[in-house]
């Protein structure tokens, strides 16, 4: 078992232990512990044994599986009755907020290829390294004109929109985005390969569009599909074409992770650890989702 915010490590089911550190780090009002207690477990000031079984029940999978309750969390951080800024954002995007999507985005998908090295360079499981492999070239590398990777189709949309391809390339990251690369990157040199594939194969679940009917929790979905439709001239082709890879891909391909996880996690027993560290990352991830915004904000109001 670990902190899910600072990855100190406790035994196994040791939720009273785990009580008692974040109890003492919110009594000396550590912010990241204190805020982490106030969005996920309880505003209210409590007692150790009370956090205990608070904490018991929100890490609880019992009757959702490991599987359903990642779900679960991330469905109620990006999708609830208060869905994230960005997601509200991209249901029908502007301009700007496509740019901000470019701009961050593209340092995502470098990490992402880093973490899925981590993961390769740490296991000897063949089904997770072939899985592994096909991330690097979906989503960096392409299979040729026909297929091209992930990264070339979101420069291909920067550059629809206005931006060429030396702006996008030499624009760096927002410290928000460069912060969450640091923590990804620690991720997969620090945490176990499993840990590292659920902090970052559970992120896929954003283009999961069967997340909204499979889950009475979500309110959304990651976006409009309406703005995918021939017709719509919402959105640039090339930006349809980005979006659209990923909501057709992501689904299957994020289950597939999921499933491995799933697997791994406890043939090793290493549930406990999946947890902190999915929720570690998905804090993360929604920090950088803000500097998608961050960045949209350069462009309001520009129309070239």
């Amino acid at each position: 078992m670990k902190c899910p915010v600072c990855w100190a490590e406790f035994g196994t089911g040791a939720y009273e232990a785990l009580a008692g550190h974040m109890h003492g780090e919110a009594e000396r009002s550590d912010v990241n512990h204190v805020m982490w207690l106030n969005r996920n477990v309880t505003k209210t000031r409590t007692s150790r044994e009370e956090l205990a079984v608070m904490l018991r029940r929100y890490m609880d999978v019992a009757g959702l599986g490991l599987v359903g309750w990642m779900k679960l969390r991330f469905v109620e951080r990006f999708f609830g009755s208060r869905p994230h800024p960005f997601v509200v954002a991209l249901q029908h995007p502007s301009r700007a907020t496509l740019l901000g999507y470019v701009l961050e985005h593209q340092h995502f998908l470098k990490q992402w290829v880093r973490s899925c090295a981590y993961i390769m360079a740490k296991t000897d499981r063949e089904d997770v390294i072939l899985y592994e492999l096909d991330n690097v070239n979906t989503e960096f590398g392409g299979y040729g004109p026909q297929r091209p990777s992930h990264y070339e189709l979101l420069i291909r949309m920067g550059e629809s929109l206005g931006l060429s391809r030396e702006e996008i390339l030499s624009t760096g990251p927002l410290p928000e985005t460069q912060r969450a690369l640091e923590v990804w990157d620690r991720i997969g040199r620090e945490c176990h390969w499993v840990e590292t594939m659920a902090a970052m194969h559970g992120l896929e679940l954003i283009a999961n569009r069967n997340l909204k009917n499979e889950m009475r929790e979500a309110t959304v979905g990651y976006f409009d599909p309406a703005i995918l439709e021939a017709g719509s001239r919402e959105i640039t082709e090339e930006a349809k074409a980005f979006l659209r890879e990923g909501y057709e891909a992501d689904v299957e391909h994020s289950e597939e992770a999921l499933r491995l996880v799933d697997k791994y996690s406890h043939q090793l027993g290493l549930v406990e650890g999946v947890q902190a560290v999915f929720l570690s990352s998905i804090d993360t991830f929604s920090g950088y989702l803000m500097a998608r915004l961050q960045r949209a904000q350069q462009f309001e109001g520009r129309n070239c």
